[in-house]
């Protein structure tokens, strides 16, 4: 059994993946400093999977820490790097602590990996490499511009950081999955989105305003070159991307991929706006939310959604569930937390 390290293996997207991991029959070790996240993820965990994982509390900032980890769990046999601080906003605000642990973590972690006889490394990217793309859907092969903030910065750095140490370390083999916009929440509702404070991401705060933890929710902008005026993404259900995770690590597991560095799109190639997420969300709560046009936000761009092509040809996966599934566990989930 294949012994596999989850960093951020507590938060919304780690969680998902690691009841998936499990379900395939891996041996799952968390890493988590619980900073954005809380330790009862690993009995939803348990309650779904039957088993409970490893988990370890620990700072990736922590060099000696790191250290000691590898040293002790020296038979892992993959790493999915999640943990790292997420939000766009925050980060314009505070870029250093951005720098620090999403940069400082990831290269403490590829030293510990180097000593390996073989390492296989899963990085959690983002979309938000490509900034306002020219060209729409956006392909592995588009232009990787000037970030459109700090966040977005980081994960170009990370993957410069991940293939120049692919490049000088022959044991080394990566993939960098470029996520689109997770939502929604394991169909159990034992796991799903919980932030720490005020939600950074658009459907945690519809649903924690549609249950009366926010007065309102505040839709920046409505004056965008899109056909309702505000922002489009591409969102996709976290269940999918979770899957997705897996099939990726099984091709590096089974030496399928074709280069030592690889990336990948993870999106369901359909962009929507934020008001047709408020809309598709109303449509399946039947809740009528109270939201308002506000200004713009700094960092965020037009519109972004991925071209799928790469995965499905090359890893076999592509998304099987709808804005409207996903809208309705994120519901769910968010009645379960809130005892309604």
């Amino acid at each position: 059994m294949n012994k596999i390290l989850v960093t951020g293996g507590l938060g919304f997207i780690g969680s998902h993946t690691v009841v998936e991991l499990q379900n395939e029959g891996f041996e799952v070790v968390i890493i988590d400093d619980l900073s954005n996240s809380s330790e009862k993820v690993l009995d939803g965990i348990t309650a779904i999977t039957g088993k409970k994982p490893v988990f370890e509390k620990l700072d990736l900032k922590e060099k000696s820490a790191v250290e000691a980890f590898f040293t002790k769990h020296n038979d892992v046999k993959g790493v999915i790097h999640f943990a790292a601080n997420k939000a766009v906003g925050e980060s314009v605000k505070e870029p250093l602590m951005y720098y620090e642990n999403n940069v400082g973590a990831l290269v403490y972690i590829l030293k510990e990996l180097k000593k390996l006889p073989a390492a296989n490394f899963i990085f959690s990217s983002s979309c938000t490499v490509y900034g306002q793309a020219d060209k729409l859907p956006i392909t592995e092969n588009a232009e990787v511009k000037q970030a459109e903030s700090p966040y977005g910065n980081t994960k170009q750095i990370g993957e410069e950081i991940i293939q120049d140490t692919c490049n000088a370390v022959p044991s080394l083999k990566a993939i960098a999955l470029r996520y689109f916009n997770p939502i929604g929440a394991h169909e159990s509702a034992n796991i799903g989105e919980l932030p720490l404070g005020v939600p950074q991401n658009l459907v945690p705060f519809i649903t924690q305003t549609a249950v009366g933890l926010r007065e309102q929710l505040s839709v920046f902008g409505d004056d965008y070159p899109t056909p309702d005026g505000t922002c489009i993404r591409d969102y996709i259900h976290v269940v999918d991307l979770a899957k997705a995770h897996v099939v990726a690590l099984q091709r590096l597991l089974d030496g399928s991929n074709k280069s030592q560095y690889e990336t990948f799109n993870l999106g369901t190639g359909k962009g929507s706006s934020v008001l047709e997420v408020v809309k598709s969300f109303e449509k399946v709560s039947g809740e009528k939310l109270n939201y308002k046009i506000v200004d713009r936000r700094a960092g965020d761009v037009i519109s972004a959604y991925a071209d799928t092509m790469k995965a499905k040809n090359e890893l076999g996966w592509e998304t099987k569930l709808s804005l409207d599934e996903a809208m309705a566990s994120a519901w769910k989930w968010e009645k379960k937390v809130r005892g309604k």
